[in-house]
């Protein structure tokens, strides 16, 4: 097991294929990043009174450490998690500097992606079925948010996810209440894939998963069946609060998997401690170099 620090490499391993290191061809690069904000939400929204009464409670100079955090990042490319509007985001994230899409959900923890602002960006519509409850439950699941990112010569189809929590690591034959519901929306997320196989895009799926995934996860493979991916943070274990096992993922699947720096994984770490409120989960990012020219697949 190796561990990250912010400035520290990994290599990334593969699902079915070897890796790709990028060509020379490759003039535009891309920090693609994943980051979970732990109930990042407006205040004086009244859904925000529906909340759980322990969630983090942010001060002004909270969320100015926290902006700083996001101008060390440095993301071209942000897939957000437990956030409930742009509003909130844009207090991170700067409305003039970088544009904020937020999945249509009805609840309060939302997935959201922030790009760079001379970023083309096409939304397709939220992949509503990972809320796998039924229309009475009371408490719905997070939809996946999809966009499309178009880049100079290419195009990257990117997932934001944050799935169910509470089945990191159990087997598949567990049925505690929340390793099933887990595994259902792995089977969406199986089939999300399988279509961007048969169209042939480059695709990312990025969020917190709630899965200490590895390349033997039986769950890993299932997402395999269809085309090899590549599961950057496999292997390896995060400094974030202390380190553990990654729960928050970048996957890559098809022409991506050639797009990735196999040596740009890091983890930005967060101060934790007396007096701050942060977040719970450290950004996870990745350097891409997508194709310079039409000539090489999208």
């Amino acid at each position: 097991m190796v561990f990250l620090g912010f400035a520290l490499l990994g290599l990334p391993a593969q699902i079915g294929r070897a890796a790709t290191p990028p060509t020379s061809s490759s003039a535009q690069a891309i920090r693609l990043s994943t980051w979970n904000l732990e109930w990042l939400l407006d205040e004086q929204a009244p859904k925000t009174r529906t909340a759980p009464a322990d969630r983090p409670r942010r001060t002004k100079a909270d969320y100015a450490r926290l902006a700083a955090i996001a101008r060390r990042l440095n993301s071209d490319v942000t897939g957000l998690q437990e956030t409930d509007s742009a509003a909130s985001i844009a207090r991170l994230f700067p409305a003039n500097t970088y544009r904020i899409v937020v999945s249509d959900d009805d609840i309060l923890q939302k997935t959201a992606l922030v790009v760079r602002a001379d970023l083309s960006v096409q939304r397709n519509p939220d992949l509503t079925a990972l809320d796998t409850t039924g229309p009475a439950a009371a408490h719905h699941l997070r939809s996946g948010l999809d966009m499309t990112l178009r880049l100079r010569s290419a195009q990257l189809r990117v997932l934001v996810v944050h799935l169910k929590t509470g089945c990191w690591d159990d087997p598949i034959t567990q049925t505690h209440h929340a390793c099933p519901v887990l595994f259902r929306q792995f089977a969406v997320l199986a089939g999300w894939v399988a279509d961007r196989a048969r169209d042939g895009s480059a695709f990312a799926i990025i969020g917190d998963f709630n899965r200490r995934l590895g390349p033997h996860d039986p769950l890993l493979a299932t997402l395999a069946r269809a085309t090899p991916l590549d599961l950057v943070t496999a292997d390896k274990a995060s400094p974030c609060q202390g380190g553990g096992y990654f729960i928050d993922h970048i996957i890559l699947g098809g022409p991506a998997i050639g797009w990735a720096d196999p040596h740009s994984l890091r983890v930005l770490t967060i101060p934790q401690g007396p007096g701050l409120t942060l977040s719970d989960h450290c950004p996870v990012s990745i350097t891409l170099h997508p194709p310079a020219n039409s000539d090489a697949h999208s």
